[in-house]
């Protein structure tokens, strides 16, 4: 399993949310970000392989951007947020992070799941 994966539903729908186009990076020592993975949501919401399996975590801050505009306009949907940010820190203690979304045209929110 991938040390970081996510699920994206869309409350809005009542299910899974496919084709979300998602990219994750780290920040580096002077606060710039470096791409780490990306991945699009298949038929269940989820990116399963962001962190190629079997590669270490490496403890730091990382970033989730869902690209959730182009996920509305191609179900021809007005939506309030172009694009969604989750930043999060991975701790030394820690092998995985799973980090959903749950999201609508006008509302997000998301956690750390399991």
């Amino acid at each position: 399993m991938s040390a970081i994966t996510t699920h994206v539903l869309d409350t809005s729908r009542g299910r899974p949310a496919a084709g979300v186009s998602v990219l994750l990076e780290r920040r580096a020592g002077h606060g710039e970000w470096h791409a780490v993975g990306r991945g699009d949501t298949d038929l269940d919401g989820r990116v399963r392989e962001l962190i190629a399996e079997g590669e270490p975590l490496i403890p730091g801050v990382y970033r989730l951007k869902f690209d959730t505009g182009r996920y509305f306009e191609a179900q021809n949907v007005h939506a309030f947020y172009p694009e969604v940010v989750v930043v999060f820190e991975a701790t030394p203690d820690e092998t995985h992070y799973h980090v959903p979304l749950l999201l609508g045209p006008f509302g997000y929110t998301t956690y750390r799941g399991t």
